[in-house]
């Protein structure tokens, strides 16, 4: 049996998700359990390891340039 969320709740995650956006990266279901693997290896959500891999590539790249 689900939780029914509250008004407010669903507001306040509207407003939460209004400071969001995503992004669709394609691959397959193989590499994505990978990288589900790995994130939980490292405590981490797949969101957070993917938005940290891309913060450490900019900055590796931003150093070489």
């Amino acid at each position: 049996m689900a939780i029914q969320k509250t008004e407010a709740q669903k507001r306040a995650q509207k407003a939460y998700m209004a400071n969001f956006c995503e992004v669709k990266v394609r691959m397959t279901p193989d590499r994505r359990e990978l990288i589900k693997a790995h994130a939980a290896k490292m405590e981490e959500s797949t969101t957070e390891f993917i938005n940290r891999a891309i913060d450490e590539a900019m900055e590796r790249d931003n150093r070489n340039t």
